[in-house]
């Protein structure tokens, strides 16, 4: 799978794609990760790629020209196609979840689009991307981080990229239910106890145990997630 990211500020992936599972997924061809600068593809003498906004208003808006010279040079001349995904990162996006990262890492290319400022010509939005993304009902500075929060959540669940293939089945929001509890050695602690069943060695019961136990944690925690049948 191959990512590109769009960004005014690329220095911030630097110890992001340096440091564990992001790392490893390179090194393994897993993953092909590539940053660009969108000021890089600015005509404008001094680089920029933000204006102030047509109507009037407070801030600058991201504008259309170096954006779209950076998705040429990065999928070709067809903006939007050509097997790639282009994703804007914006609060204004469906809500980012790991039914959407496992959809996503399915793809063979995916383009992500870091917003800034006061966000980003409309024009990109409506000729540009194929979707926009959020990670949740808040503002912050720019896009790089929710960038960074997707890489992550799709590239973990690229295959081969966890050393066990059933980690990634193990994890919360599998199943629409939080993770069960988990446990490791000593087997007790100041008087507190791993439950029996854990160090039984009867695998049936060990699993039947984990499920009960995170279809009670979501239902303490996020009744939302659960199905009917729960």
């Amino acid at each position: 799978m191959r990512i590109d990211v769009l960004t005014l500020f690329p220095g911030m992936f630097r110890d992001f794609l340096g440091e564990s599972i992001i790392k490893r997924a390179q090194e393994k061809k897993k993953v092909e990760i590539r940053i660009h600068n969108i000021r890089d593809y600015s005509t404008d003498k001094h680089k920029k790629a933000d204006d102030r906004p047509f109507g009037g208003g407070p801030g600058m808006v991201l504008t259309v020209e170096p954006i779209y010279n950076a998705l040429k040079h990065v999928i070709g001349s067809r903006v939007k196609g050509l097997g790639s995904r282009v994703i804007l990162l914006s609060p204004q996006g469906k809500k980012f979840d790991q039914r959407t990262a496992k959809h996503l890492s399915k793809l063979k290319r995916l383009v992500l689009i870091c917003g800034h400022y006061e966000g980003v010509d409309e024009r990109v939005r409506k000729h540009l991307v194929n979707e926009e993304i959020s990670i949740g009902d808040y503002v912050l500075t720019c896009g790089e981080l929710p960038a960074m929060v997707v890489i992550d959540a799709v590239t973990r669940l690229v295959p081969g990229v966890l050393g066990d293939k059933n980690s990634a089945l193990s994890e919360s929001f599998e199943d629409n239910l939080l993770e069960y509890p988990q446990y490791t050695r000593p087997a007790a602690f100041r008087g507190w106890a791993v439950p029996a069943v854990l160090v039984s060695g009867d695998h049936k019961q060990i699993e039947s145990w984990r499920k009960r136990e995170a279809v009670k944690r979501t239902q303490k925690k996020r009744p939302d997630l659960l199905r009917r049948e729960y």
